[in-house]
């Protein structure tokens, strides 16, 4: 892993990128229509088409699949998802992505700042943390709550490397979505990563000349 000498800031999406959660966001969908009587027969792709491509508006899709759920506001259908969700990561059915472990390892035994830009809530993440302690070795992590506009918006990012890149230093950013890829473009990151499945449908369209692509961290060499 010389590469990773070649920068001074990693920035890193969670949901998808470093922990398995956006199998457990599908399934927190799934069980949240469940509940009130609808079977969601999408598989994980179809789910991340819906979350992921565009803006990502899941709601519109679950709305336009099941048109009686515009009787109730997204707010209340999203605070139920979210308790479930909430629920599922108590439970402690988490795993890292594949090649995470050894590269966080590496940054740490180098002495390379890493700082993760989240959506999630601060109350998740803190959970997760507590059941995958190799995520212990990231010192720097913004949740929803740190920064004012969600991604695609570079908010996030900008914040990051304000706090934590050295003038004159290079930083490289690692998402699992073109929404998330697009807030390290426009927060100008050196090397913009995108870590997704080769299947993903986002991949259909085009990859910004700008950015690279690797199907997990285990096959990622950047020599």
């Amino acid at each position: 892993m010389q590469w990773i000498k070649n920068f001074d800031l990693f920035l890193f999406d969670m949901d998808g990128l470093l922990v398995n959660t956006e199998e457990l966001h599908y399934q927190a969908y799934k069980e949240m229509l469940r509940r009130r009587g609808y079977d969601l027969s999408w598989d994980l792709m179809r789910y991340f088409q819906a979350a992921h491509i565009g803006e990502g508006n899941i709601a519109e899709h679950l709305y336009r699949e099941f048109p009686e759920l515009r009787d109730f506001e997204w707010g209340t259908l999203y605070a139920e998802k979210r308790a479930i969700l909430s629920d599922s990561l108590k439970k402690g059915a988490l795993q890292l992505m594949p090649g995470v472990e050894p590269l966080l390892k590496a940054l740490s035994e180098n002495k390379i700042e890493s700082c993760v830009v989240t959506h999630s809530r601060a109350l998740d993440v803190e959970l997760i943390r507590s059941q995958l302690p190799v995520l212990q070795l990231i010192p720097h992590w913004l949740t929803r709550e740190d920064y004012e506009h969600p991604k695609p918006h570079p908010a996030g990012y900008l914040k990051a490397k304000s706090l934590f890149l050295r003038p004159e230093g290079r930083v490289i950013g690692f998402e699992d979505t073109y929404r998330g890829l697009n807030a390290l473009l426009g927060a100008c990151v050196d090397v913009p990563v995108l870590i997704c499945d080769p299947q993903h449908p986002q991949l259909k369209e085009p990859l910004s000349d700008r950015a690279r692509h690797f199907n997990s961290f285990s096959v990622m060499d950047l020599n």
